[in-house]
C-alpha cells in the first residue's frame, strides 16, 4: 500500500443545488473582489462550499477572524442538519470537462500525512515541488483548527507515462454509480463523479504499489538508490502543508495518546496523472504594485545584467509597466529557471524598500492590473511538464510559484468533504 488511500468521503444530497454548492478553490482570484463578490451573489442563501472556506482576498482582512468563526459554525451545522450523503472507505473517480473541452481524469481519496514532508530537501513519498512559504501557514491554521471538516482543492500528480493507475477505470463507469454530474459556475466547465467499485481499488492500489518499486523508480530516472517520490504535489501546496502542520500541532499537544488512527492524520485530494493531455502547465506571472517601477526596473538590471538582446543564457521575461511592454534577457542568472532568478530580486528589493507582489494567471488580467499608478507586471515562460519530476528529484523543490496547471477557472472546485474530528456534531 502506498501513501494514498480510500477515504469516508460526504458528499451534499441530492436536494442540494451543485452548481451553487461547487466553487473554485480558495486561492484563486487573489486579485479580483469582483469575482468573489460574484460568487457570493450566485450562491446567496443556497447551501454552499463557499460558506465553508475562506477566498485568501480575505485572509488579511479585519474581518477574517469573525469569518473563520462562520466557517466553523457553517461546518457544524452541515453535520447537524443531514445534508450529507457518506460513502466510506472509497475512492471517487471523476471526469472534469475543462473550460476548453478537454477532459480531465481524477481520482479522489486521502494522502497519509505520515508519508509528506514539505521541508526543503525532503525525500519523502510525498513531497512539495514548489518552496513552502512557512510563512504562509499559521494564518491557514486558523481556519483548520476547529474545523469539522475539510475540503479539498489539492491536486497531486502522478509520472504514470502508462496510464496504469485512474485512466483504465473509466472502461467500467457503465456499471458504476453515478454520484454527481453537473456544470461549474462562472465558466468552471462541467463535472462527473463516479463511485469506485471494490474490484478496482485493488487495481488502482496494485498499480500505485508498481510505481513505487524503488529499483524501476530509480531506473526510470537514471539515479541510484534514490528515495522514490511518488506523488508531487501540482495545486494546494500551502492547504497540504497546513493540514500536515495541523497534525503535527495535535501529535505535540497529545504526546500521551495514539494519534495514529485520527481522522487529521489523512488529508483529502485529487490525485492526476502528469501525462493526462487536459494538464497543460502554464506560468504564474508577477505583479508588483506600490512601488517605484523605474528604480525596480533599475535594481533588475543591475543584479540580474538585462539586456535587450539574447545574452544566451536561457533566461528572459517581459515587463509591462506605464503602456510599455518589454522583453529583457537576463545575463546573471540567480537560479536554473527564469522565475527563481527573478523572484530572487525581487524578494530583496521588497523586503528592503517594500512592495507588494501577487502571483497571476493569464496575461491579459496581468496587463490590465499593471496599468494601475506604482505597478508593475511581469510575464514568465512556461515550464514543460516532463521537467517536474526529474528537477524535484534531483534539485528539491522549486522557487515557489514557478508553475500553473491551466487557467484559473479549470482549477479543482470544492465538492467533497471529509470529517477531520474524532467526534463530530
Amino acid at each position: 500500500m502506498t501513501a494514498f488511500k480510500p477515504a469516508d468521503i460526504l458528499l451534499p444530497n441530492d436536494k442540494t443545488d451543485m452548481s451553487a454548492w461547487s466553487v473554485v478553490a480558495c486561492d484563486q482570484y487573489t486579485s479580483e473582489p469582483e469575482y468573489w463578490e460574484d460568487v457570493e451573489k450566485n450562491v446567496g442563501d443556497k447551501i454552499s462550499a463557499l460558506k465553508m472556506i475562506l477566498p485568501e482576498i480575505y485572509l488579511n482582512g479585519s474581518d477574517v477572524d469573525s469569518r473563520i468563526e462562520n466557517i466553523h459554525n457553517t461546518m457544524d451545522k452541515y453535520l447537524s442538519s443531514d445534508i450529507f450523503n457518506e460513502y466510506k472507505n472509497s475512492y471517487i473517480y471523476i471526469e472534469r470537462t475543462q473550460s476548453n473541452g478537454i477532459l480531465r481524469q481524477g481520482l479522489i481519496g486521502m494522502i497519509d500525512l505520515e508519508e509528506y514532508d514539505y521541508s526543503k530537501g525532503s525525500t519523502s513519498p510525498v513531497r512539495a515541488t514548489e518552496a513552502t512559504v512557512v510563512e504562509r501557514i499559521p494564518p491557514r491554521m486558523k481556519v483548520r483548527r476547529g474545523a469539522g471538516l475539510e475540503l479539498p482543492h489539492i491536486m497531486i500528480l502522478i509520472d504514470d507515462e502508462n496510464k496504469t493507475v485512474i485512466e483504465p477505470i473509466r472502461e467500467h463507469k457503465s456499471s458504476m454509480k453515478k454520484l454527481y454530474d453537473f456544470s461549474l459556475m462562472k465558466n468552471g466547465g462541467s463535472i462527473k463523479g463516479y463511485l469506485v467499485q471494490d474490484e478496482q481499488k485493488d487495481s488502482i492500489d496494485g498499480a500505485l504499489t508498481a510505481l513505487s518499486d524503488k529499483k524501476a523508480f530509480n531506473k526510470k530516472y537514471g539515479l541510484t538508490n534514490a528515495p522514490v517520490l511518488l506523488f508531487a504535489m501540482g495545486d494546494g501546496n500551502h492547504s497540504l502543508a497546513t493540514a500536515k502542520a495541523y497534525y503535527e500541532e495535535l501529535k505535540a499537544n497529545n504526546p500521551d495518546k495514539d494519534m495514529s488512527s485520527h481522522p487529521a492524520r489523512y488529508a483529502l485530494v485529487e490525485i492526476v496523472n502528469l501525462h493526462s493531455e487536459a494538464l497543460q502547465f502554464e506560468a504564474i506571472h508577477r505583479i508588483v504594485t506600490e512601488v517605484d517601477c523605474d528604480d525596480l526596473l533599475a535594481s533588475l538590471k543591475s543584479t540580474l545584467s538585462l539586456t535587450d538582446t539574447d545574452s544566451g543564457s536561457g533566461q528572459a521575461f517581459t515587463y509591462v509597466c506605464k503602456g510599455v511592454k518589454k522583453k529583457l534577457f537576463i545575463g546573471n542568472k540567480l537560479s536554473n529557471l527564469t522565475v527563481g532568478s527573478l523572484q530572487t530580486v525581487l524578494d530583496e528589493y521588497i523586503e528592503e524598500k517594500g512592495g507588494k507582489v501577487d502571483y497571476i494567471h493569464g496575461v491579459d488580467v496581468l496587463e490590465r492590473l499593471a496599468q494601475t499608478d506604482n505597478s508593475i507586471g511581469f510575464i514568465l515562460p512556461d515550464m514543460l511538464k516532463s521537467e517536474l519530476f526529474p528537477t524535484v528529484i534531483k534539485d528539491g523543490a522549486l522557487p515557489r510559484k514557478t508553475f500553473s496547471m491551466g487557467h484559473a477557472e479549470d482549477k479543482r472546485f470544492y465538492i467533497e468533504c471529509r470529517k477531520i474530528r474524532r467526534s463530530c456534531i
